[in-house]
């Protein structure tokens, strides 16, 4: 009998240590708001070596944002300080995630700055921490505060879009090619959409371009929209405020079977505190995967889209609610169910998760906060979950 509950106990000791092995959430770096940066609102991006790339948006040596490294041993090393140009010539305040080649070389934008100071720049920094700017708006038919990232097509061409400004005072879409050639391709007019704001464009093989913006469309709660290779932008659906929420942001995920996935985040709008979308290939109707709460069940207001892994579940943030009311992970499986992986504390495992969703190949999760300990309300961290 003592063998056997000492068995027994050594299995259950067994179990509940690779259950916590398994599912491991970790602080990887924690800014202090000063010279490495501050508020990393965009997520990261991962290279082969496992390195991390990002922006923050303040911080760096002159306090406008910097471009940012942090290695696999959690060691960061800024690579570019913005504003270190008379009147921010070089840009100020990035906000969107950045863009690596395969060359090395990072592509972002500045909300601010640029030669007219105020209206954002398209940036790029080489592998020896040289910033070029692209291109440089200037507020008119061309757009400014370029709030969203940029897709990079085979031949080297940036897309983006513009929060603000254009003809119309609503955004627009623009291509940027490796020489700093710039080319408005749309004006949004407010029944199309407008303001786009996070995450970045998602590009399919023929090229078209997809994504949402936070206002505008039929009903002024923001739409979903195509831009084909012509320029012709077709509006995919007008969110209604209603049943499927209000202000998409962020990234618009797409299958290989061409249905589109989403976030609405539903602060000032409808019955619910945000939602997740799918939109079939046909563009006919969008079904709502799931409709958040709020408090503690699955938490509130998620931002910057999801990231959809092979086998059809969906993982993202939700910036308030859950647990400690400071946000949580979640997944969504393909059959409908939501798990919250994680829910924030605002304290040690810091709060209010910001900006897209990385996933690695074996599943791992990497993302940012906008709070964190030394800074709880606006210096923010880089954080891995590991399932």
């Amino acid at each position: 009998m003592t063998n056997r509950v000492y068995v027994m106990t050594l299995l259950v000791v067994l179990v509940l240590a690779a259950l916590a092995q398994a599912q491991t959430f970790t602080v990887l770096y924690d800014f202090t708001g000063g010279p490495d940066g501050g508020i990393p609102e965009a997520g990261v991006i991962q290279d082969r070596a496992g390195n991390l790339y990002g922006s923050a948006e303040t911080g760096g040596s002159s306090g406008y944002g910097v471009v940012y490294k942090l290695d696999t041993a959690g060691t960061e090393t800024v690579l570019y300080s913005f504003c270190s140009q008379t009147n921010c010539a070089d840009g100020e305040y990035p906000e969107a995630p950045v863009l690596r080649d395969q060359a090395g070389n990072l592509y972002g934008t500045t909300s601010w700055g640029g030669s007219s100071r105020f209206y954002g720049v398209v940036f790029k920094i080489d592998t020896a921490g040289n910033e070029t700017v692209l291109y440089s708006f200037t507020g008119g038919s061309d757009g400014c505060y370029p709030e969203q990232g940029l897709v990079e097509d085979k031949a080297g061409n940036l897309y983006g879009t513009t929060g603000g400004c254009g003809a119309s005072g609503d955004g627009t879409v623009f291509n940027v090619d490796s020489s700093g050639n710039f080319t408005l391709l749309h004006t949004f007019t407010g029944s199309d959409g407008d303001g786009p704001y996070g995450g970045h464009l998602t590009m399919d093989k023929s090229g078209n371009l997809y994504g949402v913006t936070f206002g505008g469309g039929a009903y002024g709660f923001g739409a979903l929209y195509k831009l084909s290779k012509d320029r012709t932008l077709t509006l995919l659906h007008s969110f209604n405020g209603g049943g499927d929420g209000c202000g998409p942001d962020g990234t618009v995920v797409r299958d290989k079977h061409g249905n589109l996935y989403g976030t609405t985040m539903s602060y000032i709008c409808g019955p619910y505190d945000g939602a997740i979308w799918k939109l079939s290939e046909q563009g006919k109707e969008i079904t709502i995967l799931h409709n958040f709460v709020g408090g503690t069940s699955d938490g509130c207001f998620p931002e910057e889209g999801v990231t959809r892994d092979a086998k059809g579940n969906l993982y993202g943030v939700t910036y308030e609610c859950g647990a400690k009311d400071f946000g949580v992970l979640y997944e969504l499986s393909a059959k409908g169910g939501l798990t919250l992986l994680h829910s924030f504390d605002g304290a040690s495992h810091t709060g209010r998760p910001v900006g897209g969703v990385w996933r690695t190949a074996n599943g791992t999760l990497y993302g940012t906060t906008f709070g964190s300990q030394k800074c709880r309300h606006g210096c923010g961290t880089v954080w891995s979950y590991v399932p």
